[in-house]
């Protein structure tokens, strides 16, 4: 059932954040977006994410320009001289040093803004990549540490969190909204057609596997 509040949901434009939009928009009556430009090579996700807030009939799709943390920070998501690499043990070259912690932190400061309390985020530890921040204890911790730094009763949720690619899939077969997903970008090199051979194309196109469902997405 559907609750006559708002919800707000970071929203790149890929596979798991718009899984997330689906599920938010199941969830409430209002739901806006929020993108962040921060210097990725892959910045083709930005026009995604703005062409899914408008086919989701999402109520408003926020960008805010975050430049300056592709200049913070050195890795291969903002660098494109910077090949993607994930060596074992490591964090991988795509690891870009507290996007998340950020990109939170400012959807919640848009959030007080627009009257909303709850966030939407894809982040998941069950097919992570290796990111610290995309763990459920990061998430318990900034919850607590944005209501004491805002006094706000914010709630982030993380509906992919304990869920494999597969069934994240599956999860939106259940939610009617497999079609979306043909104008997401995972694509790390930033092609449309997808390359299918960098560490997100293939985790996706595995999760597809898995699930037994075709990706709508085209691939080189």
């Amino acid at each position: 059932m559907k609750t006559a509040t708002k919800a707000l949901v970071v929203f790149s434009g890929g596979q798991d954040s718009t899984t997330c939009l689906a599920q938010a928009l199941a969830d409430f009556d209002s739901v806006e977006t929020v993108t962040f430009d921060y210097g990725q090579r892959h910045v083709i996700e930005l026009e995604q994410a703005r062409i899914l807030a408008q086919i989701s009939g999402a109520t408003e799709h926020h960008q805010i320009d975050m430049q300056w943390l592709g200049r913070l920070t050195e890795n291969s998501l903002t660098r494109p001289d910077i090949p993607i690499t994930h060596t074992n043990g490591q964090l991988p070259s795509t690891f870009v040093d507290g996007r998340n912690l950020f990109f939170l932190s400012v959807a919640a400061v848009l959030a007080k803004q627009r009257g909303i309390q709850v966030i939407y985020t894809g982040v998941c530890e069950t097919d992570f990549s290796g990111y610290p921040d995309c763990r459920d204890s990061f998430i318990q911790s900034l919850t607590q540490t944005l209501k004491l730094a805002i006094e706000y009763p914010y709630e982030i949720r993380t509906p992919l969190m304990w869920l494999t690619k597969a069934e994240t899939v599956q999860l939106m077969a259940q939610l009617g909204k497999l079609d979306w997903y043909a104008e997401t970008h995972t694509c790390y090199e930033g092609l449309r057609p997808a390359c299918g051979k960098c560490p997100a194309c293939t985790l996706r196109l595995k999760g597809f596997a898995d699930a037994g469902i075709p990706d709508p997405l085209p691939y080189l």
